[in-house]
Parts: structure tokens; sequence; C-alpha cells
């Protein structure tokens, strides 16, 4: 099946989700992103997926799945469906005690640990960076903590499977009330305001940006693509999305992307109990790899 035509000068009226197609839907998210969407999304879905049924000059979701699943379909659409069913909420600074056990409790080890720095980096992943927020936080804390520090180097990796909000991660320009918890010092240190005031945006400083580089990560891959061990992973208010065998499969691969004594950060409301991990709980929803 080719790509739709663009018929908007048709009368058209909203597209109805039938039971069939969320159906094949959610089993496909569920497959290959491993987001469970139960029968209470259908509504969610459905909204969600109108604009790319307008952008598209789609005017049913049997013909929208039709159109998805087909090879064309598959090439270029299966990006923007699984866009459109991931969550996003992220801010700067989000459940700060974490910065603080990095800095004060994790870094010391790992630097004690590991001796010398010489030319390594610590590297740091942000898995399911979403916009970019939580990676820049890492480096405006971490870059703090080189002041200190001169032979510490660090390299943030930050993916997500979101092809869009990667893409506003990487430009780095926000909206200035979204960084409201960023503390003043390092607001007037890291953050640029446009020439035009009017537009009340700010970018991150290019010292922050050249620390962070960003890749899409899809978790479900058996190989995630990413090349180095990690010292610390940060994936934070994105497991609570999987059931219990994906979470599981999850947390092994990072086990093994992390060095032996690495930190795993996880989100507050998210825990490994009941999962066969061998990770140690060090402070609240902080682990490390025996």
């Amino acid at each position: 099946m080719s790509r739709p035509q663009d018929n908007s000068s048709k009368p058209r009226l909203p597209a109805t989700l039938r039971d069939q197609e969320f159906q094949k839907f959610s089993s496909y998210i569920f497959e290959n992103v491993g987001i469970k969407m139960p029968p209470s999304k259908k509504t969610m879905l459905e909204a969600r997926l109108q604009k790319r049924l307008k952008a598209l000059g789609i005017y049913s979701f049997e013909e929208y799945s039709a159109y998805v699943f087909s090879p064309p379909g598959h090439q270029s659409e299966i990006i923007h469906l699984i866009d459109v069913v991931t969550t996003n909420k992220t801010d700067f600074f989000r459940e700060a005690a974490h910065f603080d056990y990095m800095v004060k409790t994790a870094l010391p080890t790992i630097l004690n640990s590991r001796g010398a720095w010489g030319s390594h980096p610590l590297r740091i992943w942000s898995a399911g960076c979403s916009t970019g927020e939580e990676p820049y936080t890492l480096a405006m804390v971490l870059a703090e903590y080189a002041v200190g520090n001169p032979d510490f180097k660090v390299a943030i990796t930050a993916t997500d499977i979101c092809t869009k909000v990667l893409q506003t991660a990487k430009t780095a320009i926000y909206p200035e009330e979204r960084t409201d918890p960023i503390p003043l010092n390092l607001k007037k240190k890291y953050l640029l305001r446009s020439k035009d005031r009017a537009k009340g945006l700010v970018r991150i400083a290019p010292q922050l940006r050249s620390l962070v580089s960003y890749q899409r990560v899809n978790f479900m891959d058996d190989d995630l693509g990413l090349a180095d061990k990690m010292d610390i992973i940060f994936c934070r208010n994105v497991v609570i999305y999987f059931d219990k065998p994906t979470q599981q499969k999850l947390m092994q691969k990072f086990h093994r992307q992390l060095r032996p004594g690495g930190y795993l950060f996880i989100g507050h409301s998210e825990t490994l109990s009941g999962l066969d991990v061998d990770f140690v709980p060090v402070a609240s929803t902080v682990y490390r790899r025996r």
C-alpha cells in the first residue's frame, strides 16, 4: 500500500477507532515497545492518532491500520505511531535527591574504586531522556563537580524511543518557565537568553551541550546499540509502563550495561522488588551492581 494521498478537500468527520484496530495497534506496541495498552487507553490512543490521520489525509482507522502495517507505512509511519503513545513528562532537577546522592556518594565511591581517571571519562546513561531536562541537569551538576575536581571528565549518553522529543533535546531550547526548578546561580551560568526577550526562551549553554550525545534506543531491542559500559544509569519513571516480565528483561540489560559497582537510579514510584536481578539497594530508589 502506497502512502495515502492528501484528500483535504473532502468533507470529513472524526474517525472512530474500532476495537479491532485498537487491538492490532496495542498488540504491536506491546510486542515492539513493551508498553501495555489496556482497553481503558483506547480513547487516549484514538485522540492522539487523530492528528496523524489528518496529516496523512486518511479518514478512517481501518485505512490507517492498513497503511501502517504495509511495507512503505512500516518504514515511514511506525515511528510516528510510537511517538504518539510514549509519555514524555519530565522537569529540570526532578527528584533532586538523586543528584545530591550522586555527587556526595556515588561519584566519590566510583572515583576511589577506579583510582586515577586518566583519559577515561565517567560515563552516564540517561535512559528515557525525553526532551532533555534530565541529561542537561546531569550536565550542570557534573560541570559544577568538575570545578573542584580538575581531572574529572564526563560523557553523558541520552536516549529515547521518541524521535520528536529527541529533536527538542538536541535543540536545547526551552520556554523560560520550564527552567524554574534550576537554582539561580546555575541559570546565570548555564542558560542563554533569547535575543528577543518577548519570546521567553532560553538555550542550554554550549559547554553543557557538548557533554551530551543523543541517540534513539528501543529498550525492546536485544542490542541497545551502546558501545560503552556505563558507570551510572538514570532510568526514572519509565519502567512503570512495563509489565513485570518486560521489567525483568530490561533490568538484566541495564545490569549488563553497567560496570561492576555502577549505580542505577529509578523513579520514586518504582522498585526492583520481585525482580531477579543482581542489584543491591543503597538508598531510596538507588541501586548498585554487585
